[in-house]
């Protein structure tokens, strides 16, 4: 088997979101739980094993290995062609964590490790399965966003190291 080979590469954070409260429960057709808009965070606080300080699912044990999820905003680019939408809708309705631009996030295997560097020092990541996107799509961005980010909806990590990230510009190894 062949070992991979790492990719050095520098990306973009576009928005990072922790939200104490779960927004999307129930049914789509009785709307998002009265939860204040999301709103992206000039910084996080990563701890390793446990996931983002102040999320919901920091330190609970059923989500241990899907405490942090990390989105490529170009999905959002490509289903807004896609639907045919006036504007390419907020990264932060998709409710992941971390969204990055300039990254294939998609393509990330279980058990592959990356690092996200802002400035703070690096903050390694461990995938481990798809973050697929849910029936709340098609309420909060349009009919047909549920199924047009299919295969693209991320991926849930756990996070390797204490660390801290901000939005800008980010060097990231895989």
């Amino acid at each position: 088997m062949a070992a991979r080979r790492a990719l050095s590469a520098t990306a973009e954070i576009v928005a990072l979101h922790v939200s104490p409260v779960h927004a999307y429960e129930g049914r789509p057709s009785d709307g998002p739980r009265p939860d204040p808009e999301p709103v992206s965070r000039d910084h996080v606080v990563v701890r390793a094993g446990l996931g983002l300080v102040g999320d919901r699912y920091f330190n609970r044990a059923a989500h241990r290995r899907a405490a942090v999820t990390v989105f490529a905003v170009e999905a959002l680019d490509d289903i807004t062609d896609d639907l045919g939408l006036a504007a390419v809708p907020s990264p932060l309705v998709v409710r992941r964590n971390i969204v990055l631009r300039g990254f294939a996030v998609d393509r990330l295997a279980r058990h592959d490790v990356f690092s996200l560097d802002s400035g703070d020092g690096p903050v390694r990541f461990e995938a481990h399965r798809p973050a697929n996107p849910c029936a709340w799509m098609d309420a909060v961005i349009a009919p047909g966003a549920f199924k047009a980010l299919r295969g693209r909806g991320g991926v849930r990590c756990v996070p390797l190291d204490d660390g801290l990230l901000r939005p800008g510009p980010v060097a990231l190894v895989t």
